[in-house]
């Protein structure tokens, strides 16, 4: 009985300390990069800096618990197209910033010789991201 009480401490403290490493990494890496700043400036709502970061935090502890939990939901075919929509746009917004702080596009073309056809190369990224989301979500997970 003793033995499990301390196996099962030492795991909250392996998962707690292991949670805190990640997130710090995490952070670490937005606030580097500028990620949140930069999104923030995209999308023109520099007066709400305040609310974003709070947004970004609660809904990081929300996934959190969403993970580390059973929870189900059964929600309507609306709620959920919804809901992937909102998830679509921060993705989108979230992956364009990471691109534009990192200038990986333009030294991708610059590398492969596609200076003139950079605009095609990010069309074929735009449009194999939503085939790629669309094969997921309508072939695997049935």
């Amino acid at each position: 009985m003793m033995e499990n009480v301390v196996f099962n401490i030492v795991e909250i403290l392996i998962g707690f300390s292991s949670g805190i490493a990640i997130g710090s990494v995490f952070i670490a890496i937005l606030t580097f990069l500028g990620i949140i700043p930069r999104l923030i400036q995209l999308s023109r709502s520099t007066r709400l800096v305040n609310v974003l970061a709070t947004a970004v935090v609660i809904g990081t502890l929300f996934g959190t618990y969403l993970s580390f939990t059973p929870f189900t939901s059964n929600q309507t075919v609306i709620t959920l197209v919804i809901w992937g929509f909102f998830h679509g746009i921060f993705n989108g917004m979230f992956a364009a910033a990471l691109v534009e702080v990192l200038n990986v596009f333009p030294l991708l073309s610059k590398r492969i010789g596609m200076e003139k056809y950079l605009l095609f190369l990010l069309m074929a990224v735009v449009f194999g991201k939503i085939a790629g989301s669309l094969f997921q979500w309508l072939y695997l997970m049935n």
